[in-house]
């Protein structure tokens, strides 16, 4: 899967792997498609990973935005050429603690919303929200963390997926000035 939105390059696999497998083969998949898109060497393009960091692309020794996410069957990534990116996917599921979660995690806005849900696409609402939050706290360059009562203020946007998948799109939002 690849899709080009707004600069940014989206990449996925699907395939059932052990999660270490899953993030060699994005990580490849990441270096082919710049490889293409940009009409760039291969060998020019690296992702650089240090345990408890999130990882790094260069192109030819440029930094640029990159963004991975797995879940079981799917590993996407977002890479952005002129700044932060996020992504994050979930499979869409039924959470017998939700309500806990999303108070937590999502704040008390997005609970009320989701209690207020009808039952049947409460999972759904649910998966949409946590991918959207997720996606901003590492455009962000935030790890998960409980709800502090602070919007951060980010573009986000849906990715289609297969049924059972939904996926969050997160970029800095830009800023327009007005004036003569």
């Amino acid at each position: 899967m690849l899709l080009s939105r707004d600069g940014v390059l989206v990449v996925g696999i699907a395939a059932v792997l052990p999660r270490a497998e899953a993030r060699l083969r994005i990580r490849a998949a990441v270096r082919e498609a710049l490889a293409r898109w940009l009409k760039m060497d291969i060998e020019s393009i690296s992702v650089e990973s240090t345990p408890g960091a999130p990882p790094r692309l260069l192109l030819a020794g440029r930094a640029a935005g990159l963004s991975l996410t797995h879940d079981d069957g799917i590993s996407l990534a977002a890479i952005h050429l002129h700044g932060a990116v996020g992504i994050d996917v979930m499979r869409v599921q039924d959470i017998p603690d939700w309500a806990n979660l999303a108070r937590d995690y999502l704040g008390p806005q997005v609970a009320e919303e989701l209690a207020a849900c009808p039952d049947a696409l409460r999972p759904l609402r649910l998966a949409q929200a946590w991918t959207a939050r997720e996606a901003v706290l590492k455009c962000a360059g935030l790890p998960l963390m409980e709800w502090d009562g602070v919007a951060l203020n980010y573009k986000v946007q849906h990715i289609a997926l297969q049924d059972g998948f939904v996926a969050m799109l997160a970029t800095q939002k830009t800023k327009t000035g007005v004036g003569p």
